[in-house]
């Protein structure tokens, strides 16, 4: 597991779900290069489409942009290392 801790930036998730997000995360960076940033957020997508039901997002990137409606309680903003990494459920505007 990579060594540094996450930074949260913004989030509206209970800790239980922030927990496992880094976690994923970490998990996502221990098994993909770094630069692979598809794979890493298809890990975390398929890890938290499993646990909590489908309509999971996961942007993984150092610079981007974004702008979405998600599900109250599903969202997350946060860096670890180098990348940014933005995982919530979608919701219907």
């Amino acid at each position: 597991m990579l060594e540094g801790k996450a930074e949260i930036k913004d989030t509206d998730m209970s800790m239980k779900m922030q927990i496992h997000a880094m976690a994923s995360a970490s998990q996502a960076l221990d098994k993909h290069d770094v630069i692979d940033y598809t794979s890493i957020a298809a890990h975390i997508k398929k890890e938290f489409d499993q646990v909590y039901g489908c309509g999971w997002q996961c942007v993984v990137g150092s610079n981007f942009g974004c702008f979405f409606t998600h599900s109250k309680g599903t969202f997350i903003y946060f860096a670890l290392e180098s990348l940014n990494f933005l995982i919530f459920k979608g919701a219907s505007s």
